[in-house]
């Protein structure tokens, strides 16, 4: 906030002493006058520019606000076309005549579309301005990846506060479902969002306001789509807000299903590789990687339909379900049951997965160890004959014979004894192999 408040001081200096050199340099009659005054007029808004692009669109509103006409003017050319779009939504409506003309905010990158019933289906109306939502009252108004001025700019339109669903994280109910002081109806819920292998919950916030369903969210999600898509080829399909909640809901629960059974999959080929005889410490390592993937998309998952399970009982205790509403609520915690049910069943079989895979590693590891083992018996004996001829009476026992003959005859021995010592203990292992049969 300091640095704002000085950024917004140091463009007011700035442009003080602009006016001011003007003036200076207006008095003085030379040739190089408008050299000298354009150099110095560079400079500062060089500078202006500089600070203009630390401060946030609303900063930048809030100093054009409060500057004179002309400086206003002024400090509107150093703004970057790319800047001029989010700095318009913070304008008055007099001030954005006076700089830009009838030019009107644009919604930037977002996605915005109001859906509108028409004879029993939903038919959806892009809204690029904010001229497109003048006379219209839709069904739905579905607000992706929206600016806080653009959703400040709708909810005063509409009468109605549309927060930004990337800071609801509260997760008391208390705070997550409830009914405002003006009657509103507000949810906030986690959507999966499943793509490339990968998967999160993306945060939605719900707002029922005089009939309107709102919908916030900042990332494109398959449920909402599908929805839209349904809503718009089925005659009856929803009749009012409320049934395009449980829809949403109930798409929800079916995307999850779905989700659910590309795991079986995943699972069934990690217990394909799991049940193979021989599986290597790296066979081991990709399959400890799937197992846990697995596991987190399926916990994510469970928390997902935890969270819209959670919401549906608020609807129903909300008593603003007709009767029908109600059996359609009734009927998605059925089905939220039936998929408890399901990833119950997975994390068992994660666990299996789990404890077989270890189980595995532990054996290649026994059977490293084995090997060792082996190694070491079969050299302690070779250890000991090689200590003896070291020694000095070796060579006071093997006098008389050349000590190349002697050496070689011992390290004939120490091989005879090592071949001896493996067909021994090779022997003691196949013994206590179990007979077939």
């Amino acid at each position: 906030m300091s640095e704002r408040i000085t950024s917004r001081r140091a463009i007011q200096e700035l442009l003080s002493k602009q006016k001011l050199y003007e003036g200076l340099l207006h008095s003085q009659h030379s040739v190089r006058q408008p050299i000298v005054e354009s150099l110095v007029h560079r400079q500062h808004m060089a500078e202006v520019a500089n600070l203009l692009a630390g401060m946030p669109s609303q900063a930048i509103g809030s100093l054009l606000g409060v500057l004179p006409i002309d400086e206003a003017q002024s400090l509107w050319t150093c703004l970057p076309d790319a800047r001029e779009n989010e700095v318009l939504w913070e304008l008055s409506d007099a001030l954005r005549a006076t700089l830009v003309g009838g030019r009107e905010p644009r919604f930037a990158e977002s996605r915005i579309n109001a859906f509108l019933l028409v004879d029993g289906r939903l038919r959806q109306v892009p809204i690029g301005g904010r001229q497109d939502l003048e006379g219209i009252k839709p069904a739905w108004l579905d607000l992706l990846a929206a600016a806080r001025p653009e959703r400040r700019y709708i909810g005063e339109h509409f009468g109605v506060s549309l927060p930004d669903p990337g800071q609801t994280t509260d997760l008391e109910i208390s705070s997550r479902f409830q009914i405002d002081d003006k009657g509103s109806l507000r949810l906030r819920s986690s959507f999966l969002l499943y793509r490339d292998g990968k998967s999160r919950s993306i945060p939605v916030v719900f707002v029922v306001h005089q009939g309107i369903l709102f919908t916030v969210r900042n990332e494109d999600l398959p449920v909402f789509r599908l929805q839209g898509q349904r809503a718009g080829s089925q005659v009856g399909y929803a009749s009012d807000c409320l049934d395009l909640i449980l829809d949403l809901y109930g798409a929800d629960v079916e995307y999850s299903a779905d989700v659910l059974e590309s795991i079986y999959k995943r699972l069934g080929e990690v217990g394909r590789q799991v049940l193979n005889e021989k599986m290597s410490d790296e066979d081991a390592a990709n399959v400890l990687a799937g197992i846990a993937e697995a596991e987190d998309l399926n916990g994510r998952i469970r928390g997902n339909i935890l969270d819209t399970q959670r919401a549906l009982f608020f609807l129903i205790r909300s008593r603003l379900l007709g009767r029908s509403q109600r059996e359609d609520a009734k009927e998605i915690l059925r089905d939220i049951d039936s998929l408890n049910s399901h990833t119950a069943f997975l994390f068992d079989k994660i666990n299996f997965l789990m404890d077989a895979t270890v189980g595995f590693i532990n054996i290649n590891q026994n059977k490293q160890v084995s090997q060792l083992t082996v190694l070491s018996v079969v050299i302690m004996p070779l250890n000991i004959v090689a200590g003896i001829g070291g020694m000095s009476e070796f060579s006071m026992m093997t006098a008389g014979i050349p000590w190349p003959t002697a050496y070689a005859g011992l390290a004939a021995g120490m091989g005879l004894l090592g071949c001896a010592t493996y067909l021994m203990l090779k022997n003691l292992k196949a013994g206590r192999k179990p007979k077939a049969g």
